[in-house]
């Protein structure tokens, strides 16, 4: 019989609501660390055709420049989408007990939520835009001569 081998996957992408402020560390070496929880939200169907929903709650931790950014942009209730993939690693308690957890390394964040600066440009028409990054408005760029 032939030998399969298994895939090696370990790939998560889920989109969720932070659930309190990010923590920020440093490890011995200086690297940044930043933790936080998300709750993702799934709606379905149960057999008496009434909606539930169901909340599942993932940790996240995140790395160096990843980290710093998620310090500078993220507050509880901050929509995300992380992709990353599972760990896990065991807590020891000062009782001797064990306790292993999973969660997620992220490798990449998208920020969902509208930033303040583009809150702030939202609702302006391109000559008050122009003027606010320092371009000039329509009206003074001279059309090219071809």
């Amino acid at each position: 019989m032939a030998c399969l081998k298994m895939p090696e996957i370990n790939c998560v992408h889920i989109a969720g609501n932070l659930t309190k402020d990010p923590t920020l560390r440093k490890t011995a070496s200086g690297c940044l660390v930043v933790n936080f929880c998300i709750a993702s939200n799934t709606k379905y169907r149960d057999p008496n055709n009434q909606w539930i929903e169901d909340t599942c709650y993932v940790g996240v931790v995140a790395w160096s420049r990843l980290a710093e950014s998620c310090m500078e942009r993220l507050t509880k209730g901050s929509a995300v989408l992380v992709t990353g993939e599972l760990q896990s690693r065991v807590l020891h308690s000062e009782t001797g007990f064990n306790r292993t957890v999973v969660e997620i390394k992220a490798h990449r964040i998208q920020f969902l939520n509208k930033s303040e600066y583009n809150a702030e440009l939202e609702g302006m028409d391109i000559d008050e835009l122009l003027i606010k990054e320092g371009v000039a408005s329509n009206e003074e760029i001279a059309p090219i001569e071809l």
